[in-house]
C-alpha cells in the first residue's frame, strides 16, 4: 500500500480538467434566475397527458433525473392543478379528454400558462382531427407557449418553460 501511495505522490494528477458547462447547464441555470426573479418560490408544473403515445413523458421524466435537475432550479410537478402555474400538456387532445382537459384549465388559478408539448400538442402530429382527436391543444385551451419535435428534447423542454415563465 504504502509503495502505491509514493507512486501516486511522485506521479501527480493525470485527470482531464472538467469540461466548461454545456448549453443544459447555462439554460438550467438561467431558468433558475429567471423563476426567481418572476416568482420568488418554486414553478409549480401540472402535467396533462391528453392521449399521448407517452414519448413526451419520458422526456419530461429525464427532467427529473440529476443530469437537469429541475428540482434544484425551483420546478417542482404537483398533483393538482389548483396548485399549478403552468400546465404542461402532452398529446393530441383524444375527445374523451377535451374536457377534462377544460376542467384542469379552469381548476388552475390565474395567471397561468400553458405550455403545449411535441408536434401533437402543437398541431395533433400523425394523428390530426378525426373522430376520436380534437386535434391540438390549442384547439381546447388557449397556449402561450409550443415546444415542436417529436418527442422534443429535455433542453427543448426547459426552453419551452423558461419562455412560459417569462411571459408571466
Amino acid at each position: 500500500m504504502l509503495r502505491v501511495l509514493r507512486q501516486i505522490a511522485h506521479i501527480g494528477l493525470l485527470s482531464e480538467p472538467l469540461p466548461p458547462p454545456g448549453d443544459e447547464m447555462r439554460l438550467r441555470e438561467a431558468l433558475h434566475a429567471e423563476i426567481a426573479r418572476v416568482f420568488s418560490r418554486a414553478v409549480n408544473i401540472r402535467e396533462v397527458d391528453a392521449g399521448s403515445c407517452n414519448g413526451c413523458e419520458l422526456e419530461i421524466h429525464a427532467l427529473e433525473n440529476p443530469y437537469y435537475n429541475i428540482q434544484g432550479a425551483g420546478i417542482k410537478f404537483v398533483a393538482s392543478p389548483r396548485h399549478a402555474d403552468l400546465l404542461l400538456v402532452t398529446g393530441p387532445v383524444s375527445r374523451h379528454m377535451v374536457e377534462a382537459l377544460r376542467r384542469t384549465y379552469a381548476a388552475t388559478p390565474d395567471p397561468k400558462r400553458v405550455v403545449a408539448v411535441g408536434d401533437c400538442g402543437a398541431c395533433g402530429g400523425i394523428f390530426g382531427e378525426s373522430y376520436a382527436s380534437a386535434g391540438a391543444v390549442a384547439n381546447v385551451i388557449p397556449v402561450d407557449v409550443v415546444v415542436p419535435g417529436c418527442p422534443p428534447t429535455p433542453t427543448a423542454l426547459l426552453r419551452g418553460i423558461l419562455a412560459a415563465v417569462q411571459s408571466a
